[in-house]
C-alpha cells in the first residue's frame, strides 16, 4: 500500500460481530478508499474479517489491524490480508522489518516527542498519537514546531465535534472508534444510518 493513498480517517472496529462489521466495510466500499478500517486483534474474529473484508471489498476499501502488540499478531494480520498495521504502543524492529518486506502501512502509538522520534527512526510511515484527547489537539501543531512536518494520526476520544480541531492543529489523520457511529445503527445493521455518520466525516475532509 502506497502511504500517498492512505485514507485521512479510519473507523476502529472493536467489540463488532463479523455481520456488523462486514455490513460497516461493505457500505463504505461506496466511499472509495475515502474512509478506512482497522480491525482490532481483541475481537476473536479479526482474522475472519480482515480475511473475508479484503476478499469482497478490497478493491474500494483498505482493510487493516489494530491493536498490535507483537509480531505474531502483526505477521497472522498480513496472511489475511491487512494493508495496513496499528497499535496502542511503539513497534519492535522485527514488526517494522516485517511490515516493509510486505509493502504493509506501519502506524505505531506514542505520546512523548523522544517516543515520536524513536518510531519514525525506526521507519513507521505515521505515528499514532494515543490517547490524542489527553493531549488535545494544540499538541500536534506545537511538536511540529521544533520536529518539523510530519504525519501524524490523532487516535483517542476523536469524534465529529473535535475531528475539525485536530486537522486545523497539524493532525493529517484521525482514527476514530465508538465515536463514529450510532450504536442502535450498527446493532441493528441500518444502512441509512451508517452511511449519514460517514457523510458527516467526509464533510471535514
Amino acid at each position: 500500500m502506497n502511504i500517498n493513498n492512505y485514507p485521512k480517517i479510519t473507523t476502529i472496529m472493536r467489540g463488532y460481530t463479523p455481520e456488523q462489521a462486514l455490513t460497516i466495510i461493505k457500505m463504505l466500499s461506496g466511499f472509495n478508499h475515502k474512509i478506512g478500517v482497522e480491525v482490532t486483534t481483541n475481537n476473536p474474529d479479526y482474522l475472519k474479517i480482515i480475511e473475508e473484508g479484503t476478499k469482497k471489498y478490497g478493491d474500494t476499501v483498505d482493510i487493516g489491524v489494530g491493536t498490535v502488540l507483537d509480531i505474531g499478531q502483526a505477521r497472522d494480520a498480513i496472511i489475511a490480508g491487512a494493508q495496513f498495521m496499528l497499535g496502542p504502543t511503539n513497534f519492535t524492529p522485527d514488526i517494522f522489518e516485517l511490515a516493509r518486506r510486505n509493502n504493509v502501512i506501519t502506524v505505531p502509538a506514542a505520546m512523548s516527542p523522544t517516543e515520536i522520534l524513536k518510531m519514525r527512526s525506526l521507519g513507521a510511515d505515521i505515528v499514532k498519537i494515543f490517547p490524542a484527547v489527553t493531549v488535545q489537539p494544540k499538541f500536534f501543531k506545537q511538536i511540529q514546531g521544533p520536529l518539523g512536518k510530519m504525519r501524524l494520526m490523532a487516535v483517542g476520544g476523536v469524534n465529529i465535534k473535535n475531528a475539525k480541531e485536530f486537522f486545523d492543529n497539524g493532525a493529517g489523520y484521525l482514527g476514530i472508534g465508538s465515536g463514529m457511529f450510532n450504536k442502535t445503527d450498527v446493532q441493528g445493521l441500518n444502512i441509512e444510518g451508517l452511511k449519514k455518520s460517514v457523510d458527516n466525516y467526509v464533510k471535514i475532509i
